[in-house]
């Protein structure tokens, strides 16, 4: 079990390597947005390249983060059910659906798309649009990406086998992250802080 914790430590660095390396894709879709407007509104041009170019850097966020996302536990979780029960039957939930749902379906969305990417390649296929982009990266982004979360689908299932051999603490526990009823709390409490303040000092003047 040691050497699956390992691996699955360093799947996880290489996860936070990409999270932490794709976030800068924000930033450069937001600048080339700008970019685009500003031309358009005040020279008249426009450019399909950099409208596809957008959307291209917004998949590449999408679907590059995706492993990073299930790693920091942020992916959608219905927990009206499962909330109700203790903390090893959750734990046996994400083990059923992590090896029965998502390792299925990475295989078969993998298989399904390296056909229409190989092709998309070898035609050299380019956009329907005048003076758009070559397709064939964008398509791409669709098997890679869902390769990055069944690794990291691999290293979750590792740590909650982990978890259940008490080898680890709750690998579902968001690190450093607040609850919305903690958020709510601290909330209230620094507003009865502020209030009790300004009386004292009303108080003295």
């Amino acid at each position: 079990m040691n050497f699956l914790l390992t691996l699955s430590r360093r799947i996880d660095r290489f996860t936070e390597f990409i999270g932490r390396s794709v976030a800068w894709l924000v930033l450069a879709a937001v600048l080339i947005s700008a970019v685009n407007a500003i031309v358009r509104k005040t020279l008249d041009i426009g450019s399909n390249a950099f409208l596809e170019l957008q959307w291209y850097l917004f998949a590449a966020v999408f679907m590059l983060g995706s492993g990073y996302t299930m790693m920091r536990q942020e992916h959608v979780r219905i927990d009206v059910l499962s909330g109700r029960l203790s903390k090893r039957a959750q734990i046996w939930i994400d083990i059923i659906g992590i090896t029965c749902f998502l390792f299925p379906f990475v295989f078969m969305i993998i298989k399904l798309a390296m056909p229409l990417v190989i092709n998309a390649y070898q035609t050299g296929e380019m956009s329907s649009n005048a003076g758009g982009l070559i397709r064939w990266p964008v398509f791409a982004l669709l098997p890679l990406g869902l390769l990055l979360l069944g690794i990291q689908g691999v290293s979750e299932l590792i740590k909650r086998i982990a978890f259940l051999q008490g080898l680890i603490p709750d690998p579902t526990a968001k690190q450093g992250a607040k609850s919305a009823e903690e958020e709510l709390a601290e909330f209230l409490l620094q507003k009865e802080v502020a209030a009790r303040e300004a009386a004292q000092q009303g108080g003295k003047a």
